[in-house]
């Protein structure tokens, strides 16, 4: 795995957009600007523009930016970008590449996430695997033969919008299931449930087993080796994996289970070396044609 190159990773949030600069697997300099509140696009990309700048060096050989919607992978053209209402349909692979003369590579947030782990954190043991976001929402990434799955448009991995019961996975596999079923706060009962609250502890069982149908569906689809979980949710694993994995094992095709692990991510700022990996994996992939 590459571990010596200089890369600026860009976490495009709805509220906050921050740039890092990444050297081998080390994050050395964060910069951190709220996203301008402006209905003119050009605002919004010249802040983004200058953020990075706040982070380039002359060492900087690529930048990878990980982005709340839906991307035209093959041209960097993302589109209906998460509370960022004036990014209808933005060129931005083709902006930063004309303003910083270095390769930009676009992907949206579970894909970064996804790709992060393959190349930092708990994905290294694994050429296939998925890396599941559950967090406000639930997405994926996959990893395939140990480089992110190509796809059309980032849709490859929305197992959070796959129909469930009377909505979809989302809504029972993320905070919202919480929120939207009980009423409650997930980070509140994650409190409670450190405190041996018999309740909160129930909730957490119930929410185990919906999570764990979902990746009973994420086996039919995709058959990877591994889930390296993230997003908010999962730092409560410890609450809800009994009653996920008894889920799990009813799984019809037990040998698929024998070998299939499922790892919490570890990795601080995974959203920001999750994008700068982008730059890694298109590096590597193209090398190895």
């Amino acid at each position: 795995m590459e571990q010596k190159r200089t890369i600026i990773g860009v976490d495009l949030g709805g509220t906050n957009m921050r740039a890092g600069l990444v050297e081998g697997d080390q994050l050395l300099q964060v910069e951190s600007c709220l996203v301008p509140k402006t209905n003119v696009a050009s605002e919004v990309t010249q802040t983004l523009i200058t953020t990075i700048k706040n982070v380039l060096t002359p060492k900087v050989e690529g930048i990878g930016v990980g982005v709340p919607s839906l991307v035209k992978s093959s041209q960097g053209i993302v589109y209906d970008v998460q509370n960022i209402p004036s990014w209808k349909k933005i060129p931005l692979k083709a902006i930063l590449e004309q303003e910083f003369g270095l390769p930009v590579y676009i992907n949206n947030d579970a894909n970064c996430f996804a790709v992060g782990e393959r190349v930092y954190g708990a994905g290294q043991e694994y050429d296939d695997f998925v890396g599941l976001i559950t967090g406000t929402g639930v997405g994926g990434g996959i990893i395939k033969n140990g480089h992110l799955l190509p796809d059309q448009n980032c849709g490859a991995g929305e197992f959070g919008m796959m129909p469930y019961l009377e909505h979809d996975y989302e809504y029972y596999c993320s905070g919202q299931f919480f929120e939207n079923v009980h009423q409650t706060n997930g980070e509140e009962l994650a409190q409670r449930a450190a405190k041996g609250d018999k309740k909160a502890l129930s909730l957490f069982q119930e929410y185990g087993q919906h999570l764990g149908k979902a990746i009973k569906a994420i086996l039919f689809a995709v058959d990877p080796n591994a889930i390296v979980l993230g997003g908010s949710v999962s730092k409560s694993y410890d609450y809800y994996n009994k009653a996920m994995w008894e889920e799990i094992s009813t799984f019809p095709y037990q040998f698929v289970l024998e070998n299939f692990e499922i790892v919490p991510s570890k990795v601080k700022e995974i959203a920001i070396l999750g994008a700068a990996a982008l730059y890694i994996d298109a590096v590597v992939e193209s090398k190895a044609l």
